[in-house]
């Protein structure tokens, strides 16, 4: 069975709704990376020098990322010596093959959970990047999961932000724990984690100021959030996520390095890939940071935030060539 086959029959184990989500969402990608690779494999007739040269600067402008795609280009130079390879039309399943396997590594995407009592997710991530929204959309999902959530409005800073996860919360129907503007975040989390635990929450959703990963003095009150957390329930925080804006490409990954130093953290959320060409960005944050992503964003809509699949990643962005190998098959 080929890579393509035993990728299709993973895939059709799974949702079809969520596999569409995948394929629309990496429209834009899958459009500027697939056709010139395409182009690239149809029009070079033989892999030399120049053929390598040409693939390595699609993938870095697809946000692969410079080390990653050193790597996969010298992997794919050992394959074609190794199988004597001398199409490049052969490369492409080893090439998606390889791709997955940048970004499957120790895949732990599902959400760690409390294994009894209050669950505490804390999100970081600098302004604009999407948290509040994807605080309100993982609320939504948990909810339709049958989970009883509640949410922290602990960036305090930002005008409007506790508006915004108000709203948030008056859509999907969860209770929002809030001061006023202003006021100590670490207090608006005490209260939140006695609130969800006095109502018998599942799961507490907290917000955070927007901070620059350099700004000594949000770095010190995260600080202080994490300990008021620790405190009131010593297992938390369950995970720290930082949120991501997959169209700001290498800079997001500059960030996630720099978080990663000041905020110990558990996984990623990637928002706005549907908007993006550089969608590429998320092997290269997997394989430079070694943090599983958790969840992407694949559109505006509130059912939008999908659990990442590598799996769904890959056969989104290489449809086109799964395709191509069954009408080779069925000739």
């Amino acid at each position: 069975m080929s890579f393509f086959q035993r990728l299709k029959e993973s895939i059709s184990a799974k949702t079809e709704s969520v596999t569409s989500k995948f394929k629309e969402g990496l429209a834009k990608t899958r459009d500027v990376f697939i056709e010139r690779v395409d182009d690239l494999f149809s029009r070079r007739k033989k892999i030399d020098e120049e053929f390598y040269e040409e693939l390595e600067e699609i993938l870095i402008g697809a946000d692969v990322g410079v080390n990653t795609v050193l790597k996969l280009i010298e992997e794919l130079r050992a394959e074609v010596r190794k199988r004597k390879i001398e199409s490049p039309s052969e490369l492409q399943p080893i090439m998606s093959e390889k791709m997955i396997a940048l970004l499957k590594g120790d895949e732990q995407t599902a959400l760690r959970m409390a294994d009894s009592g209050l669950t505490v997710i804390l999100f970081v991530g600098v302004n604009g990047v999407g948290k509040t929204t994807t605080i309100g959309k993982l609320a939504h999902l948990l909810k339709s999961q049958g989970k009883k959530v509640m949410m922290a409005a602990g960036d305090t800073f930002r005008a409007g932000a506790i508006e915004q996860l108000e709203e948030w919360g008056r859509r999907v129907g969860v209770d929002v724990i809030k001061q006023q503007a202003g006021s100590d975040p670490a207090a608006v989390m005490f209260d939140a984690l006695q609130a969800a635990r006095s109502r018998g929450a599942d799961v507490l959703l907290c917000d955070t100021a927007g901070r620059l990963q350099n700004k000594v003095n949000l770095m010190e009150e995260l600080n202080k959030i994490f300990r008021v957390i620790r405190r009131e329930v010593p297992e938390a925080p369950h995970e720290v996520l930082l949120v991501l804006d997959a169209t700001t490409g290498q800079n997001a990954l500059m960030q996630a390095k720099l978080f990663d130093e000041k905020s110990g953290l558990t996984g990623l959320v990637l928002t706005k890939l549907d908007g993006t060409a550089k969608g590429g960005i998320v092997v290269a944050i997997r394989q430079e940071l070694q943090l599983p992503v958790k969840f992407v964003g694949l559109g505006e809509k509130m059912d939008d935030l999908q659990q990442f699949d590598s799996d769904q990643f890959v056969h989104a962005l290489f449809n086109k060539w799964i395709a191509d190998e069954e009408k080779r098959g069925q000739a």
